[in-house]
Parts: C-alpha cells; sequence; structure tokens
C-alpha cells in the first residue's frame, strides 16, 4: 500500500485536500438549480463510498508496505472498524446541516462559519486523541481561523440584515454543522494504527487499520447513515416543501446524478488525501490545514457565485479581514510541524 512519509509531500496533499473540500459544493450550487439538495445527497453519498473503493482496491493494496485492504479489513478488531463507521455517521449529519445551510445562506457563509468551525474544534479533539506537533503554535493558527469565523459572520450579518430569519437559520445551521464536524476526524484517526519502518519496509499496528482501510469505514458510515439523516430532513426539511423520495427517480437525469457523484468523489478525495497525509504530518495538523478549504469555499462564494454583491458598503473590508486571518492562521498550522 502507499504511505506517505515525508512531511513536504504530506503538506501538498493537505493542499490538496483543501482544494477538494473547498470545491466540493460547487457542484451542489449547479444541481439544485433544478431539484432540492436533499435529492442531490443522495448521489453524493454514493461518489464518497465509490471512490474509497477505488483507492482500497489500487493504492491501499498495491506495494510491499502494510497489508493490502482486504488482508487488512480480515485483521483488524471490531472497535476500530466501528471507530472509524462511527466517525462517518456523525461527518454526516454534519454535512447534511452544512449543505442545508448552503443552500440557505451559500458557501461564501456556510464554510467560513460551519467549516471554520470545525477546523476549531477538530484541531483540538483530533490533538488530544493523537498528540503531534506543536500545540502551541497550533493553538496560535486556530486563534486566527477563529477570528476569520467571527469576521465572516459579522458580514453575512449585513447582507441579510433585510432578512433576520434566514440570517438566523443560515448562521444557526452553520454552527451546528461546524460543532458536529470537529468530532468525526477524531475516531477516524483513533482507528488507524501507527505505521513503523523495519529495515525500510512499513508496518502497520496489528489490530487497527490502514489508511484506506479507515476511509472504506468511514464511507460506509456516511452512506448507510444516509437513510436515516437524509430521509430526516427530506420529511422535515429547513425550508420549503416535503420532497418526495420518487422525485429522485422522476425528475433526476444522467446530468443531475453525475453532478451528485462528482460531488462526493472530489470530496472523498480530499478526505483520503487528509488521511494518508496524516501518517507524516500527524491528524490535528493534516486536518487543520485541510480545513483551510473554507478559505477556497468562500472565494468561490464571493468571486464566482457573486454571493455578496449586493451587500451594504464597507462589507468588503470585513470580507478582506477575513480572507487575511485565514490565510495568517494557516500558515502557523503549517509552520507548527516544521
Amino acid at each position: 500500500m502507499y504511505i506517505v512519509t515525508h512531511y513536504p509531500i504530506a503538506v501538498l496533499l493537505c493542499v490538496a485536500t483543501m482544494v477538494c473540500w473547498g470545491s466540493w459544493a460547487n457542484t451542489q450550487k449547479l444541481a439544485t438549480r433544478e431539484w432540492r439538495f436533499q435529492l442531490f445527497y443522495w448521489d453524493y453519498a454514493i461518489g464518497v463510498l465509490l471512490l474509497s473503493l477505488i483507492l482500497a482496491f489500487t493504492l491501499g493494496s498495491s506495494g510491499s508496505g502494510g497489508r493490502s485492504f482486504l488482508a487488512d479489513l480480515h485483521q483488524a478488531r471490531g472497535q476500530w472498524l466501528g471507530s472509524a463507521f462511527l466517525g462517518g455517521v456523525i461527518f454526516n449529519l454534519s454535512n447534511i446541516l452544512l449543505v442545508a445551510a448552503i443552500d440557505i445562506a451559500g458557501m461564501a457563509v456556510a464554510f467560513p462559519v460551519g467549516v471554520g468551525l470545525a477546523l476549531v474544534l477538530g484541531v483540538i479533539t483530533t490533538y488530544i486523541a493523537k498528540p503531534q506537533g506543536n500545540a502551541g503554535m497550533l493553538a496560535l493558527g486556530v486563534a486566527g481561523v477563529a477570528v476569520a469565523i467571527v469576521l465572516d459572520a459579522l458580514a453575512y450579518k449585513r447582507l441579510a440584515a433585510k432578512d433576520r430569519n434566514t440570517s438566523a437559520k443560515g448562521i444557526a445551521l452553520s454552527v451546528a454543522a461546524g460543532l458536529l464536524m470537529g468530532l468525526f476526524y477524531s475516531y477516524v484517526a483513533r482507528a488507524m494504527g501507527e505505521i513503523k519502518a523495519l529495515d525500510g519496509v512499513a508496518i502497520l499496528e496489528p489490530g487497527k487499520l490502514s489508511p484506506y482501510t479507515a476511509i472504506v469505514l468511514f464511507s460506509a458510515g456516511v452512506l448507510l447513515s444516509n437513510f436515516l439523516w437524509n430521509t430526516i430532513v427530506m420529511i422535515k426539511p429547513f425550508s420549503g416543501e416535503p420532497v418526495p423520495l420518487g422525485d429522485y427517480f422522476k425528475r433526476g437525469n444522467v446530468r443531475l446524478h453525475g453532478l451528485g457523484i462528482l460531488g462526493g468523489i472530489i470530496w472523498n478525495l480530499g478526505m483520503s488525501f487528509s488521511i494518508i497525509a496524516s501518517t507524516a504530518a500527524g491528524p490535528a495538523l493534516a486536518y487543520g490545514l485541510g480545513q483551510g478549504a473554507t478559505l477556497v469555499g468562500a472565494l468561490w462564494g464571493v468571486l464566482v457565485w457573486k454571493e455578496f454583491k449586493e451587500a451594504p458598503p464597507g462589507t468588503g473590508k470585513l470580507l478582506v479581514a477575513m480572507f487575511f486571518f485565514y490565510v495568517l492562521g494557516l500558515a502557523i498550522l503549517i509552520a507548527s510541524k516544521i
């Protein structure tokens, strides 16, 4: 199986994670012009599992190091299989709330508030689970991101001042998504064993999971829990009328289903890069850098989707300050491992 051992390569993978996690929601923006986000999300969950299986039977089963995917799955203890699966269940609930927030408030708000809050909590909980890296610099980097979250919330408050109900709902959903999203990664990281080198060959900790097996169990948790979480928000949506399940088959076409599956593949490609990079960068740093996706998502929302074009004068300064503190926080996070 392919394992990353060099820190610079791990950082590059984390940057790729950032781009993937910050860009997948564009598929949602395109698809939900024609149907509700709940219908999009079924295909998204399928795409997540599909990508994990492709990686497990390719990169996860080739090479001389570690264990192949099926061998690793066979030897894994139920405790750690369950931990990675639970991570997927928690993530899926948080991501559905995030998707709902994007649907109501847009990417430029949902990402900085929801994903930014997830970055803060995720770095803390993941560091507690596996303490690697400079704790002081990690804390300083997280503080920079926290300032950016506050600035973005203030900018959105100015934009949505005419519709206070929508403003409150969009921010509330983003916060709820962030609180849950800050927890899931630690369950996946905890399920993976330490990787040690013996005579140049990677040796995995017995009973625990390889990165590729952890991703598959996580993805299975996403898809299976979708039958609970997504069904609930179809019956009781946060806005609009209930969504009939039959619309998935009646209104769907190749393009719409393809956009959903592509969105899931893009997101899980980022997740896979993050998990693979965590062997060299440490889980806390890998998660924190990946959640720089907030910056990427906000850029899409501001520059491409023009979500703040009707904002009152002065809002642009808040957005510029928000981007500055995000970049500063991410730079400090990278330096924390050097």
